[in-house]
């Protein structure tokens, strides 16, 4: 099994760990990421990776501090692109999940917050959630 492979593999199996996690009944996504970043989006990667993985997880599935953003909650027509940018810059009270307040994310500048839209919109394409 290649390296990405074993990658993707374990991202499928966090995804449905946080399945469960799910308080509005939807399903998890149907596949995730399995090959490797494209080169325009690495930066993004690297961004999510440095601001925001900590509680939303590698890939976006989650973790017990934060919700998937790999999640149909998160698609483009109910959690625009502007919103990504005010949870940074402001926050977020929480309101569809149960894992408390977001901070907001001071070292995130609005144009690394773009560069990470652009890489989290690519894994929910992958993901199939538009």
């Amino acid at each position: 099994m290649t390296i990405t492979r074993i990658g993707g593999l374990a991202v499928l199996l966090c995804v449905l760990s946080v399945a469960p996690a799910c308080s509005q009944g939807d399903s998890a996504p149907k596949a995730v990421a399995t090959g490797a970043v494209p080169a325009e989006l690495q930066t993004g990667e690297a961004k999510f990776n440095a601001n925001c993985s900590a509680c939303h997880g590698a890939g976006g599935v989650g973790t017990s501090q934060g919700p998937p953003l790999v999640h149909k909650i998160y698609e483009p027509n109910h959690h625009g692109d502007a919103a990504f940018q005010r949870a940074a810059a402001n926050g977020v009270k929480a309101h569809h999940w149960e894992f408390g307040n977001m901070p907001k994310i001071d070292a995130a500048t609005p144009e690394d917050v773009e560069q990470i839209i652009k890489y989290v919109r690519w894994l929910q394409k992958q993901a199939g959630i538009f």
